[in-house]
């Protein structure tokens, strides 16, 4: 089986237990990857990475410190599977619930050869429309879903595509999994395990989470709630269009 990774801050030591009990028990080695803590991150540090002028234009909002820590603990993660031995990897956030049969679906997975680049092992959504879609194991499918789910808690990556991400991950200007959801962008095949083997978890974190940082940068005033509205709508309409344009 492909090496697995776990993102993972060192305040939060019950997340670490949480996940490393589950590793244990089904029987999965993993690394754990020093999280990036985004809000110990300096001014220049973050203008490195993050392209705020990209961001203004062609994203939903303006990026959170915590969502830059978060995107840049997946380049560490990619870094990893890039150098290493295998065809692939797997990289898990510290906050999912596994299915009993996640070790099983990943050793399927380590020796599927077809039609995908990353391969996510969660959606809240479970009734999603799909393009195509075939068997995996005895009660899984892979399926490439229409429009891409939300979320980054767990997923298969190809070495491939994590060197091609490391080539053209930086700067960046949304979310990673937003990032995903415009697959076209970077030549990226997302597929999807049905019914997903991961579920959220634990949330309580001694760092705070990413909906934290957002509720403390939410705007008050009128007129930014109305500015923040009408970016909103653009950008949706802006995704539809183009991913309809891109499934055709």
């Amino acid at each position: 089986m492909w090496s697995t990774y776990l993102i993972n801050m060192p305040a939060n030591t019950e997340r670490l237990r949480n996940s490393e009990a589950q590793f244990v028990d089904l029987g999965i080695k993993f690394e754990r990857i020093n999280a990036v803590d985004g809000r110990m991150l300096s001014e220049q540090d973050i203008q490195n990475v993050y392209d705020a002028e990209a961001n203004r234009y062609r994203a939903r909002n303006p990026l959170v410190a915590s969502e830059i820590g978060c995107y840049l603990s997946h380049i560490e993660a990619w870094k990893k599977i890039s150098q290493g031995n295998f065809k692939g990897g797997f990289i898990f956030e510290d906050d999912f619930r596994a299915s009993d049969n996640l070790g099983i679906l990943m050793e399927l997975l380590s020796e599927d050869t077809d039609s995908w680049d990353i391969v996510k092992l969660f959606s809240l959504k479970t009734n999603l429309k799909c393009i195509a879609r075939r068997p995996l194991g005895k009660d899984h499918s892979i399926a490439t879903p229409y429009k891409v789910p939300n979320g980054t808690i767990g997923y298969g990556i190809r070495k491939s595509a994590a060197k091609r991400l490391l080539d053209c991950s930086i700067p960046f200007f949304r979310p990673i999994d937003e990032d995903h959801k415009f697959f076209w962008e970077k030549g990226l095949r997302v597929a999807l395990v049905l019914p997903p083997p991961l579920t959220i978890g634990d949330e309580q974190t001694a760092t705070g989470t990413i909906q934290d940082d957002r509720r403390t940068t939410k705007p008050t005033r009128f007129t930014k709630k109305l500015h923040q509205g009408i970016r909103n709508l653009l950008y949706q309409i802006r995704y539809k269009a183009l991913l309809h344009w891109h499934r055709r």
